[in-house]
């Protein structure tokens, strides 16, 4: 018997990415068809249970589905820990079995095409188009990424952008990645510290004077902002201006206007600007420190650099990135690291980020041997120490207990797992919400449980 309509085809293909409203469907389809004497609908784990049967008592239905051959059997997909079946014995006429044999091709291919929909939204997730080394970074996390595609996204419009994220998470780097992704390119990126210069100098070195404004200024200097005319101005440490300069700074987001020291009339200047601060600019805002007008204009979008340690998957390739960088400066041939510092580096809490991150790859490749392999010997000793003890959790927390007298790496991966699974119950299965808490990223917790195979949640 042929299929009632189209219609119930494409919903089968639709149905794909939730197996057992998928089953439900092709269960009442087949039996739409008049094809099956009997048919039944069951879930399979560790036991059988029978949901609907027609033509079949529930115990005969069950013995069926626990030996299937010579009757349709037709997978539909596992949901919440449990594989969804149909069983159907079906008439002997070869237009009945022509229409149960359609419908469980139907399903197989809504479940293949499921899957292949699922295995590339995982590839991108984990290996995005973006991931990329662009202006001194690394865009390995989908934190990270995100982020650069977000940049990439603004770049073609002017408004400004404020960079938050703790000292040496690579504030400038993603700076200068919506530089370079913007039409503004061709033109100067000028990167300016707030803290880099006096208190009582920023003005002028921000918007320029006049020669002969002040004593000393023996000649004219055009300011940062004048500098990069017609590019990017990257003001670094932005919540270190004082209260005398923020209402100029504000002016000039308005009007996009300077007005050098010394001179008449102020003159009009077409740069963009990016702020970046690693503090908490809201509470300072609330503390009267900051000025809210300020803030909402320099606020229009707000991009947060996360630390390393809530991306320790980009660890890896930065440092073999950086090592081999650094080698090829200081000719140290091929340099290679092992198992056991890889370790170290990656469960340190790197409170400097990419920064300290970076420059500890360097102290490393200036203390090995040319064309050695380096060990935790020559790690920094705040690096070595930091594996000592490792607090599982506060307070009245479950403990795990570590037996000394076992390899390192064992031991250590035995707390990392112990840590995933208890981040899963406390989070109900939710990886989301497991991952913010153990501090990773999704990313991350999914390379960890595709390593130790673990089976995902219900």
């Amino acid at each position: 018997m042929a299929l009632s309509s189209l219609d119930d085809a494409v919903a089968l293909i639709e149905l794909a990415g939730y197996p057992h409203v998928l089953a439900r469907e092709a269960y009442a389809l087949l039996q739409l068809t008049g094809a099956a004497s009997a048919v039944a609908l069951v879930a399979r784990s560790d036991r059988l249970r029978c949901i609907e049967a027609q033509g079949w008592t529930e115990n005969h239905a069950l013995r069926v589905a626990a030996d299937p051959a010579h009757r349709l059997h037709i997978v539909c997909g596992q949901h919440r820990d449990e594989t969804w079946e149909i069983v159907a014995e079906l008439k002997p006429a070869l237009a009945d079995r022509c229409a149960g044999v359609a419908v469980r091709k139907l399903v197989d291919t809504a479940v293949t095409l499921d899957r292949y929909r699922r295995e590339e939204k995982q590839r991108d997730a984990l290996w995005p188009a973006d991931t990329l080394e662009t202006d001194g970074g690394l865009w390995v996390s989908e934190q990270m990424s995100e982020l650069l595609s977000i940049g990439r996204r603004i770049a073609t419009s002017d408004i400004t952008v404020l960079i938050t994220g703790e000292t040496g998470t690579g504030k400038e780097v993603l700076a200068r990645a919506i530089h370079r992704a913007s039409p503004r390119a061709p033109k100067p990126f000028i990167p300016f510290s707030c803290t880099a210069v006096p208190r009582d100098m920023l003005e002028s070195q921000v918007f320029g004077y006049r020669r002969g404004a002040f004593t000393g200024a023996d000649s004219a200097f055009e300011g940062v902002i004048r500098a990069a005319a017609g590019g990017t101005l990257f003001l670094d440490e932005i919540a270190e201006i004082g209260p005398e300069l923020q209402p100029k700074l504000l002016r000039f987001l308005e009007t996009r206007e300077v007005h050098p020291l010394g001179e008449a009339q102020p003159a009009a200047v077409d740069v963009r600007i990016i702020a970046a601060t690693n503090a908490d600019l809201d509470a300072l805002v609330a503390d009267g420190r900051f000025r809210q007008d300020l803030f909402y204009r320099l606020n229009v979008v707000r991009l947060r650099l996360p630390p390393l340690r809530e991306r320790r998957e980009e660890i890896p390739p930065l440092i073999d990135l950086y090592l081999q960088r650094f080698a090829d400066e200081q000719k140290k041939g091929r340099l290679t690291i092992d198992d056991e510092t890889l370790e170290y580096l990656l469960l340190f809490s790197w409170p400097g980020n990419v920064r300290q991150l970076v420059n500890e790859v360097r102290r490393l490749a200036a203390l090995a041997e040319p064309d050695s392999t380096i060990t935790a010997a020559l790690l920094s000793p705040e690096i070595q120490t930091s594996r000592r003890t490792v607090r599982l959790a506060p307070g009245d927390e479950p403990e795990v207990r570590v037996r000394l007298d076992q390899p390192m790496n064992e031991a250590v991966e035995m707390i990392e797992q112990a840590l995933v699974r208890r981040a899963l119950e406390r989070a109900n299965g939710n990886y989301e919400n497991a991952a913010r808490l153990l501090g990773i990223s999704r990313k991350g917790l999914f390379l960890k449980r595709r390593r130790w195979g673990m089976q995902r949640a219900s």
